[in-house]
């Protein structure tokens, strides 16, 4: 019996790519579409730079004709009078009030957002979180004015008792003393901004915090850790680097805020020790008050003062960026 034997053919060779077709795989742009989407995104990185720098650029040179006129120091000297001949004005108590405000607004915000956004994650359940996460979403929402005139009208008649508080209480320290004034101070300036940025932060931060993995959250039950200690050594070191970026938006809106501070705020230029007495300014507000009757020479003072708080947003968020970077091991992209 003839015993045939069976070839099986062999499939012909793959096509290598050639170095032109491995060079644009490399960079991800091997079909139009995906060329199209590089060069377009390529594009607005570059045109988002263009626009930043011409911002500096337009800042700067306005500035620079102000501060050459300028006889004061810029710097240092507490008067705003741009009318005078020669001008003197100077961005002293303007930096103080804007750093003090800010600072006031993230210590009461950050905690108390993070809290709620830990509640509504991790404790609430469900048909509670839903109506309460609306609501922040709504306050997120509400426009500056709107808080300004209820700072105005609801907020500041009613911090006279807590004032009157941490002046009995604190007075002695200096900075929670009160001569009976209208409570227009930095302090409630610094409440009303913390009420503003506290739904920014806490929206982000819930979204961070949903983003865990569940299996970190369920090797700790399984380890036999409580609830508080799955929340402390499971969600809050992964959702640490989402927490500072939320911080800093909130951070952002409490330096510019404008029209809020401008309603509740009595301006003066002068530094207060204390915190409850009225009086001080910020950048925002005092461009915003100054601005629409301001000569040309007054206009660049307050283009130049606008420039010191440009710089100022710049750092905080490139301090912002490299504590994010040294905890790059809690990220949510390398979790």
């Amino acid at each position: 019996m003839d015993i045939s034997t069976k070839t099986t053919d062999t499939p012909p060779p793959t096509p290598q790519p050639t170095a032109a077709e491995q060079k644009r795989n490399a960079r991800g742009a091997s079909r139009p579409g995906d060329r199209v989407f590089l060069g377009l995104s390529r594009g607005s990185g570059i045109l988002l730079l263009v626009i930043m720098a011409a911002i500096a650029v337009f800042l700067t040179y306005r500035a620079s004709l102000a501060i050459s006129k300028d006889h004061g120091n810029f710097l240092t000297t507490f008067e705003w009078n741009t009318n005078l001949t020669p001008p003197v004005f100077g961005i002293a108590v303007l930096a103080f009030g804007t750093i003090v405000s800010s600072v006031i607004a993230m210590v009461i915000a950050v905690p108390i957002a993070v809290a709620i956004a830990l509640f509504l994650t991790h404790y609430a359940p469900r048909r509670l979180s839903g109506p309460i996460a609306y609501v922040i979403d709504l306050l997120a929402a509400v426009p500056s004015i709107v808080y300004g005139l209820w700072g105005a009208l609801i907020l500041v008649p009613h911090m006279a008792g807590l004032f009157g508080w941490l002046n009995d209480y604190f007075g002695w320290t200096g900075i929670f003393s009160w001569d009976g004034g209208a409570p227009r101070s930095m302090l409630t300036v610094g409440v009303l901004l913390a009420i503003m940025i506290l739904p920014i932060i806490t929206n982000v931060s819930r979204e961070v915090f949903r983003q865990v993995p569940r299996i970190h959250e369920e090797a700790a039950l399984a380890l036999g850790a409580t609830r508080w200690e799955v929340v402390r050594m499971a969600v809050l070191p992964f959702g640490r680097s989402g927490v500072i970026s939320a911080s800093m938006l909130g951070l952002g809106r409490a330096l510019g805020e404008t029209m809020a501070v401008a309603t509740v705020l009595s301006p003066d230029y002068v530094i207060h020790a204390s915190l409850l007495n009225p009086g001080g300014g910020t950048f925002a507000q005092n461009i915003a008050s100054k601005f629409g009757e301001a000569t040309e020479q007054g206009r660049d003072a307050l283009i130049a003062s606008g420039l010191v708080l440009f710089v100022i947003t710049l750092v905080v968020n490139g301090a912002a960026r490299m504590i994010i970077a040294r905890r790059k091991e809690y990220s949510g992209a390398n979790a």
